[in-house]
């Protein structure tokens, strides 16, 4: 399985428009980040996770040929707000699969009715196939089974997701000790860092390096970063071993 990330910033992305922050005006192309998202792909099979406003030039950069389903973190518009431009993968099928708590999909429903409707649509409005996802209750992806992981956004549910050896989590606050159990013995680790001073509801570079030691995994990639946190490369050097930033078009095998 393949990991290609698409966009590894926070909401405002980086450079933030109208910012003279050192962080936004660097020239390292590490240091500028999309909307946080990634795509995932083994044998024919191809998804991401996440859609946010960034989705149509990330398609383009990652030379992404086709697409089998979206599964969703949560609602925020950070993470949603591309739903439009799956148009071109719709197009060539009955719909694109959306996997989602029922809460993000009546949310999206209310957002993007005209994707929704099913009498009088609109012929060039994308398509979309709904599976709830059910805390607790794994499901099929393709030829794989994916679990779903529980966790909290300062109040509001967000769901990470774990395939094989690999799980990915963003936008994770705090999480229970019945959901870190689902998580251990991973291969690789891609978890939401915003910055090291702490956030109301972001991990901080304290409370991610804390929850790495419970898990153990092989190798952890942090993700939804802020321009707060610094450039890429000093950010590096102060990380343990087999824990690293991501950047936006970074690609690992797994």
């Amino acid at each position: 399985m393949k990991v290609y990330f698409l966009g590894t910033g926070t909401s405002q992305g980086i450079p933030v428009i109208g910012s003279t922050h050192p962080v936004s005006l660097s020239t390292d192309s590490k240091d500028k980040r999309l909307r946080v998202s990634v795509w995932i792909h083994w044998d024919s099979y191809s998804y991401v996770i996440d859609c946010g406003p960034d989705f149509r030039q990330q398609m383009l950069a990652s030379n992404c040929p086709s697409l089998n389903g979206i599964l969703y973190t949560h609602e925020h518009s950070d993470h949603t707000a591309g739903l439009d431009d799956i148009r071109p993968f719709s197009f060539k099928t009955s719909g694109v699969p959306i996997y989602a708590h029922a809460r993000v999909l009546a949310n999206l429903a209310r957002r993007f009715d005209y994707i929704f409707e099913t009498e009088d649509k609109y012929p060039g409005a994308p398509s979309v196939i709904l599976y709830p996802v059910e805390v607790h209750v794994p499901f099929a992806l393709g030829n794989k089974i994916a679990i779903p992981i529980n966790a909290d956004h300062a109040g509001l549910q967000v769901f990470g997701y774990r395939i094989d050896d690999f799980a990915y989590l963003t936008d994770v606050k705090t999480i229970e000790l019945e959901e870190i159990a689902k998580l251990k013995g991973l291969s690789v680790l891609v978890v939401n860092c915003l910055r090291e001073e702490p956030h109301h509801s972001h991990f901080n570079l304290a409370e991610v390096l804390q929850f790495i030691s419970l898990l153990e995994p092989k190798k952890t990639y942090l993700t939804h970063i802020s321009h707060a946190f610094g450039f890429h490369d000093a950010i590096q050097q102060k990380l343990p071993p087999n824990v690293y930033v991501a950047y936006d078009n970074l690609e690992i095998t797994i």
